[in-house]
C-alpha cells in the first residue's frame, strides 16, 4: 500500500528524478511496490512488472488510451491480442534480425559522416548532432520518405512527448499534441496516396498494398502505425544514445574496456539499456480486479508498469545499481515484454551497436565539460543536450 504522504506520480516525473531515477525506484520498491497514485497505480518489482506484461487480459494495452494527439489507436501497440498479433505479423518482416541487417552497412555510413563533421573540431553536442540524426535518418530511409523532412519529423516528435510548456500545463500540452497529432495525419495521409500511386522500396509502400484478413488496411489502421513508427523511430534510441553515452563519459573504467575490446559492445548495450532504462514507464489499464501485493485494483483502473524499477530490482539483479558487462541472465525489460515486446528491438539494438563501435572507435576519449548539469526530460529520459569534448582528430 501507498504510504501516507508519498505520491508516486510526483516522485517519478520530477525533475530531479529524471536526470538520476535511482532513488525514486528504490523508494516504490521498499516501501509500496504496489502504489496509489494521484494518476493510477503503479508496479515497480521486477516479477510483477514481467507478469503484468505477459498477460494482457488482466493488464491491458488497447484500453490504455495514450493520447497524444492522435485520433486512432497507436497500432499495434494499444491493440489486445489476438487483433494484436494479426497486425505484429504484417509488420514483423521488416524488423527480422536477417531484415534489420541488411541495413547495417548503410547505418555505418551515415554514422562515420555525422563523426566527420564534427571530430576535427574536438567538441559536440551528441545528443543534436549524433544521437538525433543516427535513428531518424534510418527511420526516414526506412519508411521511404525524404531526408529533407527530418527537421518536420524532430518538430512533431518534441511537441508529442515533450512540448515546451510548464509541466503543470496540461492543458495547454494537450492543445500542442492535438494541433501536432493533425499535423501528422495530415501530412501521412499525402504519403500514403503517394505511396499507392508509386509504392517504391519503403515500408509505406508495403502498408498501402497489405492484406490482412482479405481486406486492405483503413485510414485509420494506416495513421495509426504511422504514428507508432514516427514516434518509435525518432525518439526512444535518441534517449538511449543520450544516457549511455553520459554513463560512459563519467565512467571511464567502462568507456576503456569496450574500447580496448570491442567484443564487450554487444553486453555493454543490453547492460546499459538495463540500468539506464530510458522508457521509464508504460501505461496499462485493468481489465479484471485483482489483488497484487495485497492492493486492490480495480478494473478500468489506470496501472503504470515502472519499467526502470523493474530493472534495478536487487530481487533479480545483483548489484543492480553496477553495470556489469559480463552479466549472466540479463532478463531486463527495456523493450518490454510479451505479446507487447518492442517490434523494433532489433533495429534499436543495430543502431545502438554500431552506433557505439563507430564512436568509440574514433573519439575514445572523452568527457562532459566541468561545470556543466545536464538536464533529462521525465517519462522518457532524453537529455537536453550533451556536451562533450575530446581531442580533436588528428592531433
Amino acid at each position: 500500500m501507498t504510504e501516507a504522504g508519498l505520491d508516486p506520480t510526483e516522485l517519478l516525473f520530477a525533475p530531479s528524478t529524471a536526470n538520476d531515477p535511482r532513488e525514486a525506484y528504490r523508494t516504490l520498491r521498499e516501501r509500496c511496490p504496489v502504489a496509489q497514485g494521484s494518476m493510477g497505480a503503479y508496479v515497480s518489482r521486477f516479477e510483477d512488472v514481467a507478469w503484468a506484461l505477459r498477460h494482457p487480459e488482466v493488464f491491458s494495452s488497447e484500453a490504455a488510451a495514450l493520447d497524444i494527439g492522435q485520433e486512432q489507436p497507436l497500432i499495434p501497440l494499444q491493440v489486445d491480442p489476438p487483433l494484436h498479433t494479426q497486425y505484429r505479423r504484417l509488420l514483423n518482416p521488416w524488423f527480422t534480425p536477417k531484415k534489420v541487417a541488411e541495413l547495417e552497412p548503410d547505418v555505418r555510413v551515415l554514422v562515420r559522416r555525422l563523426i566527420d563533421a564534427f571530430a576535427p573540431r574536438g567538441e559536440c553536442d551528441f545528443h543534436e548532432e549524433y544521437a538525433t540524426p543516427l535513428p531518424s535518418t534510418i527511420f526516414l530511409r526506412l519508411m521511404g520518405l525524404p531526408q529533407s523532412d527530418l527537421p518536420t519529423f524532430l518538430r512533431w516528435r518534441d511537441n508529442v512527448i515533450r512540448p515546451d510548456v510548464d509541466p503543470h500545463d496540461l492543458e495547454t500540452a494537450a492543445l500542442i499534441r492535438k494541433q501536432t497529432g493533425e499535423e501528422i495525419s495530415s501530412y501521412f495521409e499525402e504519403a500514403l496516396e503517394a505511396a499507392r500511386r508509386q509504392p517504391g522500396d519503403g515500408l509505406l509502400g508495403l502498408l498501402v498494398s497489405a492484406e490482412m484478413d482479405g481486406r486492405r488496411l483503413s485510414r485509420e489502421e494506416l495513421l495509426g502505425m504511422c504514428h507508432l513508427l514516427l514516434l518509435g523511430g525518432l525518439d526512444t534510441v535518441t534517449a538511449t544514445l543520450d544516457c549511455m553515452i553520459a554513463y560512459l563519459a563519467t565512467h571511464p573504467e567502462h568507456r576503456r574496456a569496450i574500447v580496448a575490446d570491442p567484443s564487450l559492445i554487444g553486453p555493454a548495450v543490453e547492460e546499459l539499456l538495463r540500468r539506464e532504462s530510458p522508457v521509464q514507464v508504460v501505461p496499462r489499464v485493468v481489465r479484471q480486479d485483482i489483488t497484487l501485493r495485497g492492493v486492490e485494483l480495480r478494473e478500468g483502473q489506470l496501472v503504470s508498469l515502472v519499467i526502470g524499477a523493474a530493472n534495478h530490482d536487487e530481487e533479480e539483479f545483483s548489484d543492480p545499481d553496477e553495470v556489469v558487462l559480463g552479466r549472466d541472465g540479463n532478463r531486463h525489460v527495456a523493450f518490454g515484454g510479451g505479446h507487447h515486446f518492442c517490434l523494433g528491438a532489433h533495429l534499436a539494438r543495430l543502431e545502438l551497436r554500431v552506433g557505439l563501435e563507430e564512436f568509440h572507435r574514433r573519439i575514445p576519449e572523452y568527457r562532459i565539460p566541468e561545470g556543466t548539469r545536464l538536464q533529462y526530460s521525465p517519462g522518457i529520459r532524453q537529455a537536453e543536450s550533451l556536451p562533450l569534448v575530446f581531442s580533436p582528430e588528428g592531433t
